[in-house]
């Protein structure tokens, strides 16, 4: 997600800001900016677009200073603007920040009400004028004032914060988004992440939840909030630049299966309203009286995502919903009414099929949200809105954390039209049902931690697809899907033959596949559809498979029946998939590993499928 940068030290800040923010491009951004002092004021400049925008800018300003801030931003209150970009600057405070601040509606009418004027959307702006406040109040210094303004917050933040009457002091302060200290001869350097670093120094100190830092010249000194010292030995970082990139991971696609339960949270983040059983989708709303039908269209493990997404909007919004490959719908004679909502999936937004099927479903009248990783990309563009993932940059071609932000994003969609629908089904209203996957939806991003967390090394695992040619994945319900996508990330990145199929059609041809040779991935968490998959099991046990299964943890009967289990935490069965598919990312990675594969890049594969 989005970058930041903070130097102090004897050098000109603004080419170490900028070198600093492009190391972090991995991330994703909209719209970049940078603060920098000089001994007066600091100097504020910030673009929309990439940072070659904001280059020309800082050239044309003549920015000055050995002290400063940077940062690159991913919108999410306020679409991408210079007025939203940050650094934010109130008084003699610049900002900048990573996360949500969830109580800045309430603080921001207390701060107007009290005859602050605010210039952007953000909730970022807030903070400056608490921090401005704080001192107009009587606190003594930067770093007091900065630690009376997050007594007031609830979210989220990764800041830093310079004022224009601190020639000397760099402030920053951490809750769940991430801040790394690098520490110079002379001088200090602050990033969310270590490649932006890594070309100035190798010694670092990872700031935990709860404290501030202040950097000067000469070093740094370590507070926890309440004000108490804290010591801690800096470490040395071995990786070169590279590896930095990749936070010392092996390969991009394993740092980006790692990073899901972040993209998923920062995805639901500030959309999701658990209190009221509702989600804001940024603006756009649908009103189920006036949608007969959605349609979801997609392309490869987008069209997975959409398939998930029709069990979560049928079962919470009770409104028909069907999905479609967008290669295939573009050159049929599809069928589409002004009252259809048509949901474009693409991580890209650049998918050509998904592209032209949206033209084509905006030409018959029907009303378009895109769901999309990237902002501003053409099928957002062509669309009536759009709810944008922030999984941050996908390097990876084979997509991790990309569909599991789409799957949160299409459990938003659910959420927004159960709470609206007027349709009563099994199981209570669509009010009902809307606040239970709200609850649910609340909770994932830890449940999936825990899974990761409780997914050891799956190099033991490998042996058994050692020579195979063939793999069969079997899943019901919302996990068919999901034995789809394990089938594909196996295909992808270790070129081995893989089918999904659902769990009922074993029966109807691919038993015909099953003997001692072939391994068969049972997707098999408890929920309405254990037992049947069990009696598959059972089958599939008959004809000497190896069966490696994905269960829900200490489920002894699926134990006693396979030759491996990867446990998942409980889950409701609308969001199993953001849980079962972790396990099969794992596995796939791990063999396509062991058989020496390129895993980032795979042979005949490319990240967007821009053309036909």
């Amino acid at each position: 997600m989005c970058g930041i940068v903070g130097y102090v030290g004897d050098r000109e800040a603004a080419p170490i800001l900028i070198s600093g923010l492009r190391h972090l491009e991995y991330r994703g951004y909209d719209s970049a900016g940078v603060a920098v002092a000089n001994g007066g004021p600091a100097e504020v400049v910030r673009c929309r677009g990439k940072l070659a925008n904001l280059e020309v800018r800082v050239a044309a300003h003549g920015l000055h200073g050995n002290m400063g801030i940077g940062h690159t931003r991913w919108a999410t209150h306020g679409r991408p603007s210079v007025e939203n970009a940050h650094p934010h600057k109130v008084g003699p405070i610049s900002v900048v920040h990573n996360g949500i601040i969830e109580n800045h509606i309430e603080l921001r009418r207390r701060l107007e009400n009290a005859g602050r004027h605010f210039l952007s959307q953000t909730d970022t702006e807030i903070v400056a004028h608490l921090v401005d406040e704080a001192l107009a109040g009587g606190a003594p210094n930067l770093v007091e004032a900065v630690r009376r303004a997050l007594a007031l917050l609830r979210g989220t933040y990764a800041l830093v914060v310079l004022s224009d009457d601190d020639k000397q002091c760099v402030v920053a302060a951490k809750k769940a988004s991430p801040l790394v200290v690098g520490l110079g001869d002379g001088e200090m350097f602050i990033a969310s992440d270590v490649p932006a670093l890594i070309e100035h120094t190798r010694q670092v100190m990872f700031l935990e939840d709860g404290e501030i830092a202040e950097l000067t010249r000469t070093g740094v000194r370590l507070s926890s909030l309440d004000g108490a010292p804290i010591t801690r030995a800096p470490e040395t970082v071995v990786w070169d630049a590279a590896q930095a990139e990749k936070g010392g991971y092996p390969h991009f696609m394993r740092k980006e299966i790692d990073e899901q339960p972040r993209a998923v949270a920062d995805t639901l983040r500030g959309r999701l309203l658990v209190e009221q059983g509702d989600a804001d989708l940024d603006g756009f709303v649908i009103d189920p009286k006036q949608v007969r039908r959605v349609v979801l269209l997609a392309c490869g493990t987008s069209y997975h995502a959409g398939l998930v997404g029709k069990f979560m909007i049928e079962s919470t919004a009770r409104i028909p919903c069907e999905v479609d490959v967008a290669s295939e719908f573009r050159y049929r004679e599809s069928v589409l009414e002004p009252s259809d909502l048509v949901i474009a999936i693409s991580q890209s937004g650049e998918t050509a099929d998904t592209l032209a099927a949206v033209k084509e479903a905006r030409a018959q009248g029907a009303r378009v949200l895109a769901i999309s990783n990237v902002v501003g990309s053409a099928i957002p563009r062509a669309s009536d809105g759009a709810l944008y993932t922030r999984a941050g940059l996908e390097i990876g071609v084979a997509s991790t954390k990309a569909f599991t932000s789409q799957l949160a994003a299409l459990a938003l969609v659910a959420v927004h039209m159960g709470r609206r629908t007027s349709r009563w089904g099994r199981g209570g209203s669509g009010v009902n049902r809307a606040r239970a996957l709200a609850t649910g939806l609340a909770r994932i991003a830890t449940d999936m931690e825990a899974a990761l967390a409780g997914l050891a090394d799956l190099e033991q695992l490998t042996g058994r697809f050692a020579g195979v040619r063939d793999v069969l994945f079997l899943g019901r319900g919302t996990n068919y899907p999901i034995a789809l996508e394990g089938a594909l990330k196996l295909k992808e990145i270790s070129y081995i033959h893989a089918e999904g199929y659902p769990a009922g059609e074993m029966k109807h041809g691919p038993i015909a596949l099953i003997d001692d040779g072939l391994p068969v991935v049972v997707i098999a968490p408890q929920g309405p559809s254990y037992e049947k998959v069990l009696s598959n099991l059972a089958e599939v046990r008959a004809r000497q498979a190896a069966i490696i299964a994905v269960a829900t943890v200490g489920d002894r009967q699926i134990e006693e029946q396979c030759q491996h289990v990867l446990w998942i935490p409980e889950a409701p069965p609308l969001l199993q998939p953001l849980l079962t598919v972790l396990p099969l990312q794992l596995l796939s990675y791990a063999v396509a590993v062991a058989r020496g594969n390129d895993v980032d890049q795979p042979r005949n594969l490319a990240k967007s499928v821009t053309v036909e």
